[in-house]
């Protein structure tokens, strides 16, 4: 098996750390809980590290998705068995992992996926009564399948940029939350 990795560093709460990420090549769906329509898509997991310490470590990913098989633009990823859910977060919790198998059992033959994938904490006092989300890094990854054959693209540093471009659609799509600029800002 194939893998693509990187390693981001990071710092929160004055403590330092690491998102470690892979992508790879979905080889065994049963393995990773997916229908067998899912072979040969990309799979993407993202750890972090050190494990959760307390309140500080509060996390959630954030992945927003562009591909036309789920509409137009960039969109949130919503961890479809949870239903819809009140908070932007497609994974949370204490250092939480974020993984990731898309896949459809429509015919691709010439298809673009790209996801924008941001760990963020829950602002400067994550215990307040506001409901915020703060980026502190951020990485993309993807596919494009051209005439049936899939090339995996990533993953790959995102930029301070890349999270202020979707700040608009994030207050659109949760107006309750703050989403507050400047990646790892």
């Amino acid at each position: 098996m194939t893998l693509d990795r990187l390693s981001i560093p990071f710092e929160r709460a004055g403590v330092a750390g690491t998102v470690d990420v892979e992508v790879g090549v979905n080889d065994d769906p049963a393995a990773y809980g997916c229908p067998e329509c899912a072979r040969g898509f990309p799979w993407c997991r993202a750890t972090v590290e050190p494990p959760a310490r307390g309140y500080a470590d509060a996390l959630g990913w954030i992945q927003l998705v562009d591909w036309e098989q789920a509409g137009e633009g960039f969109l949130i990823d919503p961890f479809a068995p949870l239903g819809e859910v009140s908070h932007p977060f497609g994974f949370f919790g204490f250092a939480p992992t974020m993984f990731d198998a898309p896949h459809t059992d429509r015919p691709l033959h010439d298809s673009d996926f790209i996801a924008h994938s941001f760990l963020c904490g829950l602002g400067p006092e994550p215990l307040g009564s506001r409901f915020e989300a703060d980026a502190i890094l951020g990485f993309s990854w993807g596919f494009h399948v051209r005439g049936g054959e899939f090339e995996i693209d990533g993953p790959a540093p995102l930029g301070p940029e890349a999270w202020d471009v979707h700040l608009a659609y994030l207050h659109e799509s949760h107006p309750r939350w703050t989403f507050l600029p400047n990646l790892g800002g």
